[in-house]
């Protein structure tokens, strides 16, 4: 795999791995065969509807709307799902901008109008050609797109990092968190972790005071709750600017 690394607005340098063909190909797949099985429930609804409708044109009509979700499948997962279709988010991978920035609808438009040029008109050389040249393993689509396809697996531990593990639907309770640094967010990371497993109560009383300080916040949450909310929401922001 090729290594992708991105500097976010807060000078936070995120490292990523862009996948490989192979494994581009078995989500395009796995993707591949979800579509194949629709298109069998659509035969099944289109039989249904003969026996409703005998006017030929109906029958057309209502097909092409039961069929139209197949043709925009790739455009609305990615879209719905923060980059990830079904295949991509069994394989632990996601579209991102290569610039670091977050991922617009239009950009996801770029990638699945190329598809036609990628993968449809020319049998996918296209686009297996463009991914096996390119630097950062990327599609026609892709390029125009200013995207890249990178893994989410995590090689490294969190906890070895400044980063913490933040759901989705996450929702950070403190602003200014940003007004601190790596290295501060660093100390504030492993006094926390060895105050906690030590159960050294008095230090980590201390280190909340202290960030308390910083941050000039009045929070009713517990020590450790409090650290673990500023760590969370200062990962959050540099990760969403």
């Amino acid at each position: 795999m090729s290594n992708l690394q991105i500097n976010t607005t807060q000078n936070v340098y995120l490292d990523y791995k862009i996948v490989s063909i192979g494994e581009r190909i078995v989500a395009f797949l796995i993707d591949g065969f979800i579509l194949y099985l629709y298109l069998i429930l659509v035969q099944y609804i289109g039989k249904a509807i003969g026996y409703i409708y005998e006017d030929t044109w109906t029958q057309r009509g209502l097909m092409s709307l039961i069929f139209l979700p197949a043709m925009f499948y790739s455009l609305i997962m990615h879209s719905l799902f923060n980059g990830r279709t079904v295949g991509k988010l069994l394989l632990k991978m996601r579209v991102v901008r290569v610039d670091g920035t977050p991922v617009h609808w239009s950009n996801y438009l770029v990638r699945w109008m190329l598809r036609l040029v990628d993968i449809w008109l020319f049998l996918g050389s296209v686009g297996l050609l463009s991914i096996l040249f390119s630097d950062k393993r990327q599609r026609l689509g892709d390029a125009a797109a200013g995207t890249v396809v990178i893994s989410t697996k995590n090689k490294t531990k969190v906890s070895h990092t400044i980063l913490e593990e933040v759901e989705d639907t996450y929702m950070p309770k403190f602003t200014n968190v940003t007004m601190l640094t790596d290295k501060d967010v660093r100390l504030i990371k492993d006094t926390y972790r060895i105050a906690r497993d030590s159960k050294d109560y008095k230090t980590m009383k201390a280190l909340r005071v202290k960030v308390e300080s910083i941050l000039v916040s009045d929070s009713e949450l517990y020590d450790a709750q409090y650290l673990e909310t500023v760590l969370k929401d200062y990962n959050f922001y540099t990760q969403k600017l």
